[in-house]
C-alpha cells in the first residue's frame, strides 16, 4: 500500500474514536447522552433541512463539511460542555493542539484542507460558518427541550445563561434564533430552566 493511502486510512480509523466522545446533551429518543459522531450527523441533516432559514445564501455542501469536521478535534481535546466555564478557559489551547495532532496524520495537502475547514468554522467569518455555528448551538437546545431541560438544569445555570450562550444562533439565522428564544422562554415558564 502506498504511504498516502495508508495516511488516509490511518486518519479514518483514528476518527472512528469520535463515536466514543460523550457530550452533555441527552438524546431525545433514548435515555442516554449523545456522542460526537451522532451530533455531527444530526448537524449535517439540520443544515440540509434548515438551509432556507440562513440569513445569507449558503453553499449547503460546504456547510455540511464544516459541521462534519468541527468536532473531530474532540477525539483528543474532549468535549467542553457549554456551561462549564472552568473547562472553557483551556478550550482554545486544547483544541488547537488537538487540531495540529489530528490533521497532521493526513498527507500535508489533505490535512491542510481539513484544518482550513476547522479554522473556518471556528472563525465564523463566512456565511457558511455562521450558519454551521447556528445549527451547532440549536441542535443541543432541541435535545434539551425534549428532555425537559437537560443541561439547562446544570447547577447555577439560568434561562438568561441559556439565552446568552445560544445567542450566536442569531448570527447565522434570525428565524432560528427567534424559534430558539420561544423554546427557551417556554422552558423557563415550565420550570425547566431557572429564572
Amino acid at each position: 500500500m502506498d504511504s498516502r493511502l495508508r495516511e488516509h486510512l490511518t486518519f479514518l480509523i483514528e476518527v472512528d474514536r469520535l463515536k466514543t466522545v460523550l457530550r452533555a446533551s441527552p438524546l431525545a429518543a433514548a435515555d442516554r447522552r449523545e456522542n460526537d459522531a451522532e451530533h455531527s450527523w444530526h448537524l449535517a441533516l439540520m443544515v440540509m433541512t434548515l438551509a432556507e432559514y440562513a440569513d445569507e445564501p449558503i453553499d449547503v455542501g460546504h456547510t455540511i463539511k464544516l459541521v462534519v469536521v468541527h468536532d473531530l478535534i474532540e477525539i483528543y481535546a474532549g468535549d467542553t460542555p457549554i456551561y462549564d466555564t472552568a473547562l472553557a478557559e483551556s478550550q482554545q489551547e486544547r483544541e488547537e493542539a488537538a487540531a495540529d495532532r489530528l490533521f497532521g496524520i493526513l498527507p500535508d495537502d489533505a490535512g491542510a484542507a481539513l484544518r482550513a475547514l476547522w479554522d473556518e468554522f471556528e472563525a465564523r467569518k463566512t456565511p457558511e460558518a455562521r450558519f454551521a455555528k447556528a445549527v451547532d448551538r440549536l441542535q443541543p437546545l432541541l435535545l434539551n427541550w425534549m428532555a425537559r431541560g437537560g443541561t439547562w438544569r446544570t447547577p447555577g445555570v439560568t434561562a438568561a445563561d441559556v439565552r446568552a450562550r445560544k445567542a450566536v444562533i442569531g448570527d447565522g439565522s434570525a428565524r432560528l434564533w427567534e424559534a430558539a428564544l420561544q423554546l427557551i422562554d417556554e422552558g423557563e415558564r415550565r420550570g425547566w430552566a431557572r429564572s
